[in-house]
């Protein structure tokens, strides 16, 4: 081939590729672009059959009633402290039942009073570990959590964990309980030995 047909080539090459390649670059953005668009938004809002515990944040909302509304603390009583109408339980219940509780209270002194109660914060469904575990400190519990379970999440036992004076800290009817475990048998699959845990439970591992 002629020197003057290679220069024209080299010419025109680029130009053949860059379009090609522009809308290769185009389509993987608009991918991004969709990708991001079609995620679905978290929602923090906790399910309907949700039971409030104590340590539980909320927001109680009464429509129009600014002075009513707030961010409540749920007590260690499984109280919480409502304007106007004092102390209201919120445990054992659901954001929907004690929504309903606090609008029949307050019928005495508001006309069909609009309330609303939102989870903004979940901690009675935690347990604690301390000692020689990986991980130290609370732990999310899962339903129907077990001994096993919550030292698995925990990372598991150290090397220089006493496993034969593990024990569990239960605070029941105001009175704290220390529950032995044994922790031997739970691994050979004794299920009386894996301990099905509560809310608030402390494995204390030596």
């Amino acid at each position: 081939m002629k020197p003057r047909h290679l220069f024209i080539l080299a010419f025109l090459l680029p130009g053949l590729f860059c379009p090609a390649q522009d809308a290769k670059l185009v389509g993987t953005a608009a991918a991004a672009d969709s990708s991001v668009t079609a995620s679905p938004a978290r929602s923090l809002a906790a399910p309907d059959s949700y039971v409030i515990g104590a340590s539980d944040e909320l927001t109680v909302t009464v429509w129009k009633e600014p002075t009513l509304s707030g961010s409540l603390l749920v007590r260690p009583d499984g109280m919480i402290s409502v304007p106007l109408l004092g102390d209201v339980t919120a445990a054992g219940l659901t954001p929907l039942q004690l929504a309903d509780q606090i609008a029949a209270r307050l019928r005495k002194y508001i006309q069909d009073p609009n309330v609303s109660v939102v989870m903004t914060q979940i901690n009675s469904k935690k347990i604690y570990l301390l000692g020689e575990v990986a991980k130290k400190g609370p732990v999310e519990m899962t339903p129907d959590m077990t001994l096993l379970e919550a030292i698995a999440s925990a990372g598991g036992l150290t090397d220089y964990a006493n496993s034969k004076k593990i024990y569990i800290l239960r605070g029941e009817a105001g009175k704290q309980q220390k529950i032995p475990v044994h922790y031997k048998q739970a691994l050979k699959g004794n299920s009386q030995s894996n301990i099905a845990l509560r809310a608030g439970d402390t494995i204390v591992v030596p």
